[in-house]
């Protein structure tokens, strides 16, 4: 069997839902997480890359902290978060021989352009230093304006963030049927997804699980979300050992929704259209063409000269000649890179008294202007 375009992936976000990660929804447990480690593990031993969103920390805390009887109150459930955290973490953990890193973040962190850009810096940097990053929403202290209120969609903006290639979406359903399969007997899978549309919308109902966040409107938006950029998008049973032997084949289990476009055009639209330039780059024929040419990142060393009044994270346009070459979001502010422009990395240091980083803009924040 020929292995289809989305099993080229290089980079991927997992996301586990709570019923996964606690069964009974007191305490963690390594049943349903054992088979999903494995096949992280194996996708890492093959030199891809991996960004975890694990649900579960209210419910790995919910049988240590008292709560009322009518339900638990928000100071409760956020409690419970601070210590299933820790809980939730050390329970994945122990499945893996490499290091892993913990993130909370609340939608106010994916908001704010310059936490934006700090997230997506912090998950590379633990990508390159092969640590796999375990990523969660900030429930001990997100009040509800702040919250993404489910991880389906927190997993879809952090698909977007780190540039993933595909989406996985571990729950304890198959997949998206076309009509309700624990009320009707004779509703089938829907393997393929190419679009999601009204009708598809209709086939969505709601969870059963009353731990979980999330039902299946909330898989299909994320969904909507990540294939409209470019992303491969899978809903599939993470109870199931078969659904992880399948994936690392290069076979799709559960129902994949179609990338409606390559990830570089939604990328470029992102940088070219949604972004506004706070400033300008100018550069020597040597940078443009490393840039043109290599897919290279731009270097403190090629540049020449810098126009406008920007600040770290915001996106400036690349100049060769007068003719803007490229579009991308700058690692440091204009004052900075006035000290440093034409000069190595290595001398950053002395002249700034720090190095943010060595790449004034990173090849994955670039685009060019065809």
């Amino acid at each position: 069997m020929a292995t289809e375009h989305w099993a080229k992936w290089q980079r991927a976000v997992i996301k586990v839902g709570s019923a996964l990660i606690a069964p009974d929804g007191k305490q963690v447990s390594g049943k349903y997480v054992l088979p999903i480690a494995k096949f992280i593990s194996d996708s890492i031993a093959k030199g891809k890359e991996i960004i975890l969103v694990s649900s579960g920390s209210v419910a790995a805390g919910r049988g240590i902290i008292n709560s009322h009887e009518q339900g638990a109150t928000v100071a409760e459930k956020q409690a419970m978060a601070a210590v299933g955290q820790a809980r939730m973490m050390a329970n994945w953990q122990r499945f893996f021989d490499f290091d892993c890193a913990q993130l909370l973040i609340t939608h106010g962190d994916l908001r704010d352009r310059r936490r934006y850009v700090n997230i997506k810096n912090t998950v590379r940097e633990l990508l390159a230093n092969k640590v796999l990053p375990i990523i969660n929403e900030n429930d001990t202290v997100a009040t509800q304006e702040l919250r993404v209120g489910d991880n389906d969609n927190l997993a879809a903006m952090v698909a977007l963030v780190c540039e993933a290639d595909a989406l996985f979406i571990c729950s304890d359903i198959d997949g998206l049927y076309d009509a309700d399969p624990r009320t009707n007997k004779d509703a089938k899978l829907l393997p393929v997804i190419d679009k999601i549309t009204a009708d598809v919308y209709k086939l969505a109902g709601d969870t059963n699980n009353k731990i979980a966040t999330g039902g299946m409107k909330t898989k299909l938006q994320a969904a909507e979300r990540t294939t409209t950029n470019g992303i491969h998008t899978f809903i599939v049973n993470g109870k199931k050992d078969a659904v992880f032997t399948s994936l690392n084949l290069g076979e799709h289990s559960g129902t994949w929704f179609k990338a409606v476009e390559q990830k570089d055009n939604a990328k470029k639209q992102w940088l070219k259209h949604t972004l506004k330039p706070s400033g300008k780059i100018l550069v020597d024929a040597g940078a443009a063409k490393a840039l043109n040419h290599t897919g290279a990142s731009l270097l403190a060393k090629g540049i020449i000269r810098i126009e406008g009044d920007f600040t770290r994270g915001d996106a400036v346009d690349i100049v060769l000649d007068g003719n803007p070459i490229g579009r991308g979001l700058c690692q440091y502010t204009h004052n900075e890179l006035a000290l440093i422009l034409g000069k190595e990395s290595c001398e950053f240091e002395n002249i700034l008294g720090f190095k943010h980083k060595n790449e004034i803009i990173h090849r994955d924040d670039f685009v060019l202007f065809k």
